[in-house]
């Protein structure tokens, strides 16, 4: 039983590390804007 177990946990841990580094995740589009006080730079 133990065997069984190590065997699917080794799988599942296989299959997301294939996942992660085939998956072509795109990047992100939303634009950030902080405005910084002119105070800081004095």
């Amino acid at each position: 039983m133990l065997k069984i177990l190590f065997a699917l946990v080794a799988v599942a841990i296989l299959g997301g590390v294939v996942v992660l580094a085939t998956w072509e995740m795109p990047p992100p589009t939303a634009t950030h804007e902080k405005v910084i006080p002119n105070e800081r730079f004095q």
